[in-house]
């Protein structure tokens, strides 16, 4: 299983959807991390792909939840925007909750940096932003590959 990970990508939809277009073939489902969770709207109408999103900090009046766990190929993956936990910081108090929450794989966005790292053996991923890269950061998005249990999280440039 592959998934396409994006978030902040605050309603600059146009790159969001040249990725889902070019890997709609090889991907089986999309999250969104919030900033703007709106933005996936376009994706769900237009491709028939499974889409999951959570609400950030700047989705005023979303009805998306601001987090989730989600079960994939027997592997639990807890998504959120990340700003409950103070993710501008470090990864602990969000990778805590997700350890709380006996999730294999963590996702948050937020801070618009890429991260990828495990903590306590869940393996924990911030895909940056496409739209506003922070940190001396470039534009980037995460691959989620899945296999036999096994997870493999991937930090891609937008080029």
């Amino acid at each position: 299983m592959r998934i396409l990970v994006l978030s902040d990508t605050h309603r600059n939809l146009g790159r969001a959807i040249e990725l889902v277009h070019d890997f709609s073939k090889r991907i089986d489902a999309v999250i969104h991390l919030g900033d703007n969770a709106e933005d996936i709207d376009f994706i769900k109408k237009n491709y028939r792909l499974p889409v999951y999103a959570v609400a950030g900090n700047c989705d005023y009046g979303s009805t998306a939840p601001h987090e989730s766990v989600l079960t994939f190929e027997n592997t639990k993956v807890f998504i959120t925007h990340g700003h409950y936990y103070n993710v501008k910081y470090n990864a602990d108090i969000v990778s805590q909750q997700a350890v709380a929450l006996g999730a294999d794989v963590c996702l948050f966005g937020h801070t618009h940096m890429p991260y990828v790292q495990v903590k306590q053996n869940v393996v924990i991923m911030n895909p940056g932003s496409l739209s506003e890269p922070r940190g001396g950061s470039k534009p980037s998005y995460g691959i989620l590959k899945i296999d036999n249990g096994k997870v493999y999280p991937m930090i891609i440039p937008y080029i």
